[in-house]
């Protein structure tokens, strides 16, 4: 079937990624969100992971095994530049969907860069791209890739939330601060440790949930820094969390925190402004799109974690500035996508894209032209 008739049949899509896409990251529960809601908008999502050990044959299996009964490869940023040099021989056109910037994360300079590029050598051979955020766009231009190729298709952020009654989170003490984020150097977990530590001893705990896994050294560094007198009864470490689980949390938290430099949109950010609670974060990444600083946030600047324990002081310490940025999430939240909503968007978006791209740049001189 051409890629022009997927608009009046059954879409079967296969989405190529890295590893096991059930982890618990952003991305992946993105893919796997999609999937499950294909149905109701006339598709299928079936996942082919390229093993994380299995280059290069490995990855030209996965390529080719994509391809078969394919309308379209949805190409899974976290795998492209593994993939790009496999990618002439995908026998079905390739929508990327991209929820990281060029190059990666956790990588040193001169890796990074040279994945950026293949990245962007992936990008361009696609009939278009997905975007998790606005940010990622600009990104996507200097890519070179055009503007009609690309679609902006922001995370859902509801959550479901688990049956029974509020947790008891704070355990004794005034406020519980809530975290969830893998433990890696990007998610500043140890700066918001280090933060915490500054907080009267009885003003609150903090909960990390997420996988302790992902970096086995840093993993070492953050429960040394647990372990310590000052921090050792006032922290507690949940591990990862099934999202109803997650959603429970949120429901039973005060403050949300995290620290990331590096996420694109910050889905964690977004879920925890849906629940209604105030954040603290640095001035990085997304945030600043997702909430305005003394609005539904407090936000310091990167690496100043004088500036981060102030933040983090006020909301806790302060009823008055928690209800004020509470009530600033709870406004904020009305404007978020539901998981429904973004479902809706990225289907229709997969089908815009895999239109004959005569069509496609016809429709933006029409629109250019209106306008």
């Amino acid at each position: 079937m051409r890629a022009s008739e997927v608009t009046a049949d059954l879409m079967s899509l296969s989405l190529l990624t890295l590893g096991d896409p059930k982890q618990r990251t952003g991305g992946y529960r993105y893919h796997r969100m999609m999937a499950d809601a294909a149905a109701d908008h006339g598709a299928e999502i079936r996942f082919t992971s390229i093993p994380p050990a299995g280059w290069p044959t490995g990855v030209a299996g996965a390529v080719r095994e994509a391809s078969v009964g394919a309308h379209a490869i949805l190409l899974d940023s976290i795998a492209a530049a593994r993939a790009a040099p496999w990618l002439g021989r995908a026998s079905a056109p390739l929508v990327a969907v991209v929820h990281q910037r060029p190059g990666g994360v956790g990588h040193g300079r001169i890796r990074a860069r040279f994945l950026a590029a293949v990245d962007r050598s992936a990008y361009r051979r696609a009939a278009g791209a997905i975007v998790a955020s606005d940010d990622l766009v600009d990104d996507l231009r200097r890519a070179g890739v055009q503007d009609e190729r690309i679609r902006v298709v922001h995370p859902g952020c509801d959550v479901p939330v688990a049956p029974g009654p509020r947790l008891d989170l704070r355990r004794g003490r005034d406020v519980a601060v809530l975290c969830v984020a893998n433990w890696l150097p990007a998610k500043g977990i140890l700066e918001l440790l280090d933060a915490f530590a500054t907080l009267p001893a009885e003003a609150a705990t903090l909960w990390l949930v997420g996988s302790q896994d992902a970096d086995r050294a840093y993993r070492e560094r953050v429960r040394r820094r647990i372990s310590s007198p000052d921090l050792s009864p006032r922290v507690a470490a949940a591990g990862p969390l099934p999202i109803e689980q997650v959603g429970r949390y949120l429901r039973s938290a005060d403050v949300f925190a995290m620290c990331s430099t590096v996420d694109a949109y910050g889905t964690a950010w977004a879920e925890a402004i849906r629940a209604g609670l105030p954040v603290v974060g640095w001035r990085a990444a997304n945030l600043p799109r997702l909430a305005g600083d003394g609005r539904e946030a407090l936000m310091a600047p990167p690496g100043d974690g004088r500036r981060l324990a102030a933040a983090l002081r006020s909301v806790v310490t302060d009823a008055g500035v928690r209800e004020h940025l509470a009530a600033g999430a709870r406004r904020r939240a009305q404007t978020l996508p539901t998981w429904e909503r973004s479902a809706e968007r990225f289907f229709v978006a997969v089908r815009e894209l895999l239109r004959p791209r005569t069509t496609i740049l016809r429709e933006a001189d029409d629109a250019g032209t209106k306008a």
